[in-house]
């Protein structure tokens, strides 16, 4: 999926400006006026481009050119509306904003994909409206219903208005969600045939990761067994009996790794052990379940294909502990 004809572009340097966070509500009412007369001129452009490339076998430039632009400015404005770039953007979906969509020029495209578009762009179409929460990002409509960008948009204003800058996992979070989502509407809107890549490290130029005490560690293979995974509910009945009934005995660990973290300053090491098995554990269980790992899991959180590397026990602040239900709020809800 290298070399994806709709890449991610981020220049952003997460500084905010407060004013404009505090107004973006009322800032953004001209552009959501405009994507929205523009889409529905989209609307008629698609039936035209779709009968013009199943005769053509490639997307008139003309009609390329229109689309393209409307998808890179659904894609500005739904980046400066959700606080992923600051900067004011313009009318036409011109290059050059912070948070950018670049789309190549018209290509051959099969006939058979073309005649069978709205069908083959249904599951792309499904992932990006979990990202969207609905319209935005390319529909010309927006439906405040939740998903991704909802969510890091909302807590993401607090961010930017308490510290002038958002934070960068929040706007590295969205600004996936709006790749993938332009490359679904790209799909669908037959600016190309190939199909979007939901492969987050595909997107565009990744940046390394800040050190963090847990990571993850990804050695699956992709392959998977149509049997096992025709049967993976019922296979995963005994693990999620197991996960349970290790939960409740998780909740008084918990409980009792709080308070000890309270007066110690540090995690007492049995109980760092049990619980870090434990998230482990239930992290290969829904790995099995979601088919993201094929292989059955153990029962103990021994080594799996799909595993979480978690550091020992440190020194913890005893302030960010005693409100650790508090502060957690927003990191639960993404």
């Amino acid at each position: 999926m290298s070399g994806h004809p709709v890449r991610l572009s981020v220049t952003d340097d997460l500084v905010r400006t407060r004013v404009l966070v505090f107004f973006r509500l009322i800032l953004i009412i001209p552009h959501a006026i405009w994507l929205f007369l523009w889409g529905i001129l989209i609307f008629f452009t698609f039936i035209v481009n779709w009968v013009a490339t199943l005769i053509m076998g490639r997307s008139p430039t003309a009609l390329h050119r229109f689309t393209a632009a409307f998808v890179q400015y659904a894609s500005h404005v739904t980046a400066y509306f959700f606080l992923l770039a600051d900067g004011y953007p313009g009318f036409t979906g011109a290059p050059g904003f912070a948070l950018d969509v670049e789309i190549a020029p018209p290509a051959p495209q099969s006939r058979w994909k073309t005649l069978l578009r709205p069908l083959l762009a249904l599951p792309a179409m499904s992932l990006a409206t979990v990202m969207t929460g609905g319209g935005g990002g390319g529909s010309g409509q927006s439906n405040y219903s939740g998903g991704v960008l909802q969510t890091v948009g909302f807590f993401g204003w607090f961010a930017s208005m308490a510290k002038a800058q958002m934070p960068r996992g929040m706007r590295d979070l969205g600004a996936y969600s709006i790749g993938y989502t332009a490359q679904s509407w790209s799909y669908f809107l037959l600016l190309t045939d190939r199909y979007p890549n939901s492969d987050p490290v595909a997107m565009g130029d990744p940046q390394p990761l800040p050190e963090h005490p847990i990571r993850m560690t990804v050695d699956d293979d992709l392959r998977r067994s149509r049997l096992t995974v025709l049967f993976r509910f019922l296979l995963s009945f005994p693990h999620l009996v197991w996960v349970i009934l290790w939960g409740i005995a998780t909740l008084f660990a918990a409980l009792a790794n709080w308070v000890a973290t309270l007066v110690t300053g540090q995690s007492p090491a049995s109980l760092h052990r049990f619980l870090v098995a434990y998230v482990r554990y239930s992290m290969h269980v829904g790995a099995y379940l979601m088919l993201i790992a094929n292989r059955f899991p153990g029962f103990t959180g021994e080594p799996y294909d799909i595993d979480l590397e978690i550091a020992p026990p440190e020194r913890q602040n005893r302030w960010i502990t005693g409100f650790r239900l508090i502060l957690i709020f927003p990191a639960a809800m993404i």
